[in-house]
C-alpha cells in the first residue's frame, strides 16, 4: 500500500493574481477604434488630491496641447511608438524659501501644509544658489584667517593641508598615522571602478520632476509682508549660503500671504523677530512632472481605447516580463511592452508575451519578443539559490515560488527525495539543500542539461542524482533497485499529465521481501479539475488510474 497525497488544483489555482486588473467605465460596450486616443471623452471630469495626467498644464511646445487624436502605426519602430513629451505636465505651486539650515526644523512645523504627492519630495534645492558644504567651510575658515591675520598664516585649502601633512612627516609620524597615505589618495583600481559605476549610473538615471522658481514677491510681495509683519519690516532679497524650497500644499498655488494657514502665517512672524528683517520669502514654482514620473497603469489608461482592460500585472522571470494579452489587446501589444519595458528598468530587460497554449511533452512556451533584447536566456533567484533558464527550451514559473517553499517546509535532513518531473530544477535543488538526497528526471535533455548546471552553480551536485527518460519509466527504475527502501517523498509536479503516471505504483513492492521494515514513501500529486467538487473528480480518475 503506498500512502499517498494528492493536492487538487483548479484551473486558476496557479494563478495567485489576475494578469490584468479591469477598468469599469459606461462605455465598455461601444467598438474601439484602432486609435491611441490620450483623452477619449470630451465631458468635465472632477479629479482627486494628487497629480494626473488629466490635471495640470500641457506645454506649448508639444503637439499634445491641441488633445488630438494619434493614430498608432503598427510598423513603427520601437523608440517612435510612444512620443514621451505628450506626458509632461506642469503644475503651479507656492513654496516658502528659507535658508537651508533651518529646513527640517521648518519642515516639521507646516508639515500638514506641505505638498503630498507621491514620489515628489516636498524640499526643492534651488537651481543657481546651492553652495556645498566643503565650500561653506572654506569660507568660514578664510574668514577666520582674515581675523587672525597677525599670525600671517596663508589660509589653504583641507586637501592641500592634507597632503603637506603627507609629505612632511617621517617615520615616527606614519607610525602614528600608518593609514594616512592609503585614506589620501585611493588605488587606480578603486578609481576606475567608480568612475565606471558614475557613468553607467549616469546613463541609467532620468529625472521625473523639476522644480523651477518662476516668479519671486517683488515689491508687491514686501507689501503684503509688512501688512503682515509691521512697517518695521524689511525684505530681504539677497542671501548668503544655500536655501531649500518648502513645496505647500496645491491648494495654495494661488494664494496670497493673508489667505495662507495661520501655522504658516505664524512661522512668518517668528521668523521676523526682533531685527525686523526675515529670511523666508514666499515664492511661485512650476512643478514639472516628466514621462518616468507617472506609473504604467496611467500611461497605459491614456494610451489604450477607453473602456479596455488595462494589463497591469506580468509575471517576471529574471529580466523577463512574461505576458499574457488577451485578443483585444493584440494591436497594442508593441505599445504595452514598450510601456512595461520603460517602466520597469532596469530589472526587466525584456518583455515576452505567450502565443500558444502548452501543447507539448517538455512543457515549453512559444514566446513572441515584443520589446528590449531578444535574448531569453536568464537566471533566477529563488530561496537564496541561482537558476539558469532559457525559456525559449525550458519550462519555468515563477508564481509557484510560493507553493514550492510550503512543500519544501515538509521535508527534513533524513528525507529521499525523487523528483519525477524536475525541470531545470526547482524543487530537486532547493530540496538538495535540506534532505540526505535527491533522485531527479525530467523527459525534456534541455531542462536536464540546466538541471545539472544549476546544481553545479549552487554547488549541491555531490546530493542530487540526475536522469534523462520518461516518467513512467523512472518510477519502475527507482522502486525496482535498492534505492525503494530509502525514498521517502516523490514529487509529482505536472498538473496536466501527472495522475497519468499513478498506474506505475501498482505493484512496485511486489518483489519486495517482505521480512525488511520500511515506511512508505508519501507522494505529491498535481493537477487541474474543472468539476465543482474537485476532490471527488480526483478520487474518480485515482481510483480508474489505481
Amino acid at each position: 500500500m503506498v500512502a499517498t497525497k494528492l493536492l487538487h488544483l483548479k484551473p486558476n489555482s496557479f494563478l495567485p493574481f489576475s494578469i490584468f486588473s479591469p477598468k469599469l467605465s459606461s462605455s465598455s460596450s461601444l467598438p474601439k477604434p484602432f486609435i491611441l486616443s490620450f483623452f477619449s471623452s470630451g465631458q468635465t471630469q472632477t479629479f482627486s488630491y494628487g497629480p494626473s495626467l488629466h490635471k495640470g498644464i500641457i506645454p506649448p511646445q508639444t503637439p499634445f496641447q491641441t488633445q488630438n487624436q494619434t493614430t498608432y502605426q503598427p510598423e513603427e519602430e520601437e523608440e517612435n511608438l510612444i512620443d514621451e513629451k505628450k506626458f509632461t505636465r506642469i503644475f503651479h505651486l507656492a513654496a516658502l524659501r528659507v535658508p537651508a539650515n533651518d529646513c527640517f526644523a521648518l519642515e516639521n512645523r507646516i508639515r500638514g501644509h506641505l505638498l503630498n504627492w507621491p514620489r515628489v519630495k516636498n524640499i526643492a534645492r534651488v537651481p543657481g544658489d546651492e553652495i556645498e558644504e566643503e565650500m561653506m567651510t572654506l569660507l568660514d575658515k578664510r574668514k577666520d584667517g582674515e581675523e587672525n591675520n597677525d599670525e600671517g598664516e596663508e589660509f589653504e585649502s583641507l586637501v592641500l593641508h592634507r597632503d603637506k601633512l603627507v609629505k612632511e612627516f617621517n617615520y615616527r609620524g606614519f607610525v602614528k598615522f600608518k593609514n594616512l597615505a592609503k585614506i589620501s589618495r585611493p588605488g587606480k583600481r578603486k578609481r576606475k571602478e567608480k568612475k565606471e559605476d558614475e557613468e553607467r549610473k549616469g546613463t541609467e538615471r532620468k529625472e521625473f520632476c523639476v522644480v523651477e522658481v518662476v516668479e519671486e514677491e517683488g515689491e508687491g510681495g514686501e507689501e503684503e509682508m509688512k501688512g503682515l509683519l509691521g512697517e518695521e519690516f524689511k525684505g530681504g532679497r539677497k542671501w548668503k549660503g544655500s536655501t531649500r524650497l518648502l513645496l505647500l500644499d496645491e491648494r495654495y498655488g494661488d494664494k496670497g500671504l493673508e489667505e495662507l494657514p495661520e501655522a504658516i502665517k505664524a512661522v512668518l512672524v517668528e521668523e521676523n523677530g526682533e531685527n525686523r528683517t526675515s529670511t523666508i520669502e514666499l515664492v511661485r514654482c512650476k512643478l514639472i512632472l516628466f514621462y518616468d514620473y507617472w506609473l504604467m497603469n496611467e500611461i497605459l489608461e491614456a494610451l489604450l481605447p477607453e473602456g479596455m482592460i488595462i494589463p497591469s500585472a506580468f509575471e517576471t522571470v529574471g529580466h523577463i516580463a512574461h505576458l499574457n494579452l488577451r485578443d483585444e489587446h493584440l494591436p497594442y501589444k508593441n505599445v504595452i511592452a514598450k510601456v512595461v519595458l520603460d517602466k520597469n528598468k532596469p530589472k526587466i530587460r525584456t518583455v515576452v508575451n505567450k502565443i500558444d497554449a502548452i501543447h507539448n511533452d517538455y512543457r515549453t512556451m512559444q514566446l513572441e519578443v515584443l520589446a528590449g533584447n531578444h535574448s531569453l536566456v536568464t537566471t533566477v533567484v529563488e530561496n537564496g539559490l541561482r537558476f539558469h533558464v532559457d525559456l525559449a527550451t525550458v519550462y519555468w514559473n515563477s508564481r509557484l515560488a510560493t507553493e514550492r517553499q510550503r512543500l519544501l517546509s515538509g521535508f527534513n535532513r533524513n528525507d529521499v527525495i525523487c523528483d519525477v518531473f524536475s525541470g531545470v530544477g526547482p524543487i530537486a535543488i532547493s530540496a538538495a539543500k535540506i534532505v540526505k538526497r535527491v533522485y531527479a528526471n525530467d523527459l525534456n535533455p534541455c531542462a536536464v542539461e540546466y538541471l545539472e548546471r544549476n546544481s553545479v552553480l549552487n554547488k549541491l551536485e555531490r546530493k542530487i542524482k540526475v536522469f534523462n527518460m520518461d516518467g513512467r519509466r523512472f518510477i519502475n527504475a527507482m522502486f525496482s533497485s535498492e534505492k525503494a527502501h530509502s525514498i521517502t517523498h516523490v514529487v509529482m509536479n505536472l498538473p496536466n499529465d501527472a495522475a497519468e503516471f499513478l498506474d506505475a505504483f501498482r505493484g512496485v513492492y511486489r518483489g519486495q521481501p517482505r521480512d525488511k521494515e520500511f515506511n512508505f514513501p508519501m507522494i505529491h500529486v498535481y493537477g487541474f479539475s474543472k468539476a465543482r467538487d474537485p476532490e471527488f473528480d480526483f478520487h474518480e480518475v485515482w481510483s480508474q488510474t489505481l
